[in-house]
């Protein structure tokens, strides 16, 4: 077989159409974004407002538990399903919008990972949003290096006991559950265990609100574990299996922010076709101008192959395909790209306006700025991509 042949192509089933619950559902969120998260979305960005009750509302419709299964309060939906739900949040609040799809992810980890008493006790909450999560793999010193992560779990009978910390963690200080990975072995990635820690555990703390450019509709602070006491009862999977836990919680985490920025991008190239159509320079229409119309259409053709790629890898991480990682992390990779180039024309195409926050372009382009950091940087997705290819 040549190293360059995609071996997914021979079971690859294309149907771009959505079915009719697809559309009931994208319809669903897109007036829930448009009647809830785009009126109040530069103010929770400004006063750095974490909408709890609006992300409750937001569970009320389904959104809390995208893919946690049903028996638990889940939607039981498809990874496919759930990006067509978060591009149209994202158009209404991109920030807001990711802070549901990292809930989703840690929400996953422990339908998918954990023992039937944890799933029965943490799940219902976490799918109500009535208990928000969030997700602690990163450290002060371990961000792209995963595995090289040093906080320490030690068995004390019924509990482990934590000590270290996590670095940028989405919701810390606010939400109730913290799918965290800890080292209760040796070096490397099998020494690394999944638990799903309660807020209120005996000695854990927090650290200052981080000032941030964007997504400052949640909050993010460093956790910290001082002797922390935490049940086994939380241990989500076995003892060394951490890693590869966190690893299939990052593809779908990457599928997730890949459809968050395409939804910024797409309300961004509409508010810049709009603006092009009544805005008149040299007298003419912006949109008469063909130069702009070029631009214009490049962007057009960068969201739509986005989307395509992100939906490609949403359907290989359904199916099971072997080349599903590399999916996930080549669609994260150029849509995580492309959403902030089109999101940054769309800005410069409104001018000294777009630079102004009565309008939202400059309040996407902050928030599309992270997306190529975290879920994996855009390098560790390249490095991803080309380990795979230079191993066949």
């Amino acid at each position: 077989m040549p190293w360059f042949s995609d071996r997914s192509y021979d079971r690859l089933t294309m149907d771009f159409s959505l079915s009719e619950d697809q559309r009931a559902f994208q319809d669903a969120a897109r007036r829930f974004a448009e009647e809830v998260f785009a009126p109040n979305a530069a103010r929770w960005d400004a006063g750095c407002i974490f909408p709890k009750a609006e992300l409750r509302e937001a569970a009320a419709l389904g959104f809390g538990g995208l893919y946690v299964r049903e028996d638990v309060g889940g939607s039981g939906l498809a990874r496919a399903d759930a990006a067509i739900v978060f591009e149209e949040l994202a158009a209404g609040c991109t920030s807001t919008a990711a802070y549901i799809s990292i809930h989703n992810m840690a929400a996953w980890m422990i339908d998918r990972f954990a023992g039937d008493a944890l799933r029965e006790r943490l799940l219902p909450d976490l799918c109500s949003m009535h208990s928000l999560a969030s997700y602690a793999l990163t450290e002060p010193g371990s961000g792209s290096d995963a595995a090289a992560l040093a906080t320490r779990a030690e068995r004390d009978g019924g509990h482990y006991v934590l000590n270290g910390s996590k670095a940028f963690i989405s919701g810390a200080s606010e939400t109730d559950i913290i799918v965290c990975m800890v080292r209760t072995g040796g070096e490397g990635a099998r020494g690394i265990t999944c638990l799903a820690i309660e807020a209120d555990s005996p000695g854990l703390s927090y650290g200052a609100q981080e000032k941030k450019l964007g997504w400052n509709s949640q909050p993010t602070a460093m956790v910290l574990f001082d002797d922390c006491r935490v049940p086994v009862a939380n241990r989500v999977g076995n003892e060394g299996d951490g890693f590869r836990i966190a690893m299939a919680g990052l593809d779908g985490g990457r599928i997730n922010i890949a459809a968050c920025s395409i939804g910024a991008a797409r309300a961004s190239m509409e508010a810049a076709a709009a603006h092009m159509a009544g805005r008149k320079a040299f007298g003419q229409r912006l949109a008469d101008f063909q130069a702009l119309q070029f631009r214009l259409a490049d962007m057009a053709t960068d969201l739509e192959a986005a989307r395509l790629m992100t939906w490609r890898a949403a359907a290989a991480l359904d199916a099971g395909d072997p080349d599903a990682t590399r999916h996930c992390a080549m669609a994260k990779r150029f849509a995580t790209d492309a959403g902030f180039e089109i999101c940054n024309a769309a800005l410069q195409l409104h001018g000294g306006y777009g630079y102004l926050k009565d309008y939202p372009l400059e309040r996407f382009v902050r928030d599309t700025r992270v997306h190529q950091i975290l879920e994996g940087t855009n390098e560790i997705m390249r490095l991803i991509i080309a380990r795979e290819l230079l191993a066949r």
